[in-house]
């Protein structure tokens, strides 16, 4: 449901950069729109699925297993509920709310551009207002998460921007499925690591691409 185009959290009105890309002319068919999509699910896609990834498991807890053990162990020793994480270095606060607020500053130190994390924090506010409204659930008063739709909004807004077939943009998405399974499989493996152990990929086109994008007069998408 998250990933539906229709899911009222704002993702309709952004295109991911994709819209830069068209008027630069770097994307005009179905076939640079797949490149344009595997560059960008490798980059802040992947970076964008670990940081969800592991702001999920700070409320659903590490996995079964000796790391876990060792963990339920620890919190039977009365560990006090503020101090400073060992593995972040920030202060620990009730529950996860520690760790997202350690996620966050990360993940803000990955968004360069100025004009991407204003979209981010804008789409967060919409993403967590909506699913305050579906499902409701305290551990959400601690988020400030975007929803990086990192394949299926751009492929959305090039159909809009570039009149395309749309069966033959969704035969593009299906043939990255493979390529989001993997990053999907990496991202959720490293859910339990240090935030500042997360991956920290790069795609300075993109930035590049949303500061001037941000200056033009008219536009069809909001990023």
């Amino acid at each position: 449901m998250l990933a539906d185009g229709r899911f009222p959290a704002g993702g309709h009105a952004h295109s991911g950069g994709l819209e830069a890309a068209v008027v630069a002319g770097r994307v005009s068919d179905p076939g640079t729109l797949e490149a344009f999509l595997r560059g960008r699910v490798a980059t802040s896609g992947a970076m964008a699925a670990a940081f969800a990834a592991a702001a999920c498991a700070a409320f659903d807890g590490p996995p079964e297993g000796p790391e876990r053990h060792r963990t339920r162990l620890a919190e039977t020793d009365s560990e006090p509920e503020t101090g400073t994480d060992p593995e972040t270095g920030t202060g620990t606060e009730t529950g996860g709310q520690g760790r997202i607020s350690a996620l966050d500053t990360e993940l803000e130190a990955r968004t360069p551009a100025p004009a991407l994390r204003a979209t981010s924090r804008k789409l967060g506010r919409q993403l967590l207002r909506t699913a305050r409204a579906i499902r409701p659930h305290p551990g959400l008063d601690a988020l400030a998460a975007a929803l990086h739709d990192a394949a299926t909004g751009p492929a959305t807004a090039a159909v809009r921007l570039l009149g395309l077939d749309p069966f033959a943009v969704h035969a593009v998405l299906a043939r990255l499925a493979p390529d989001l399974d993997r990053l999907a499989t990496a991202a959720t493996a490293r859910a339990n690591a240090p935030a500042a152990e997360l991956p920290a990929y790069g795609a300075p086109s993109l930035d590049i691409s949303a500061e001037l994008h941000a200056t033009w007069e008219v536009r069809l998408f909001a990023s």
